[in-house]
């Protein structure tokens, strides 16, 4: 079987990072989701401001959404090296916004959890060498 018949070289790289990506995402999405709606009924029961809260909360849906849709681009382009670049990008984003939810944590009181920001960084870090493998063909 000729390499054009199975795909680039990271092709099933980036569709097994990109379905662990879409089911990522869409727990995610459920899970911000019931954050924002948790944060906004504790802010209106407590009757004091928690935008620090609900900011974090719809940080984390919108984060859940966007893993889903650097997933479902994954998935679509595993075999088109033209669209490995956009894979790196989305790659990046998702693996950054780990990075960003680590800090949050940590400048929100809580301490710092190696392994929360190793394992949110896994399959991100797959997914793009899978990007960029298919970049090289």
């Amino acid at each position: 079987m000729d390499q054009n018949a199975k795909g680039p070289k990271g092709a099933g790289f980036l569709k097994v990072c990109g379905i662990l990506m879409i089911i990522g995402g869409a727990v995610g999405i459920i899970l911000g989701i019931v954050a924002v709606v948790g944060a906004i009924a504790l802010s209106a029961l407590a009757e004091t401001n928690m935008g620090g809260l609900i900011f974090s909360a719809v940080l984390a849906l919108v984060a859940g959404i966007l893993q889903l849709i650097a997933g479902i681009i994954g998935v679509k382009n595993c075999k088109n090296p033209e669209k490995a670049t956009t894979c790196i990008v989305w790659g990046a984003i998702v693996a950054i916004l780990s990075i960003v939810s680590q800090i949050l944590t940590v400048s929100g009181g809580g301490k710092f959890d190696f392994v929360s920001c190793l394992t949110g960084l896994v399959v991100p870090v797959l997914f793009i060498i899978g990007a960029v493998l298919n970049k090289k063909g």
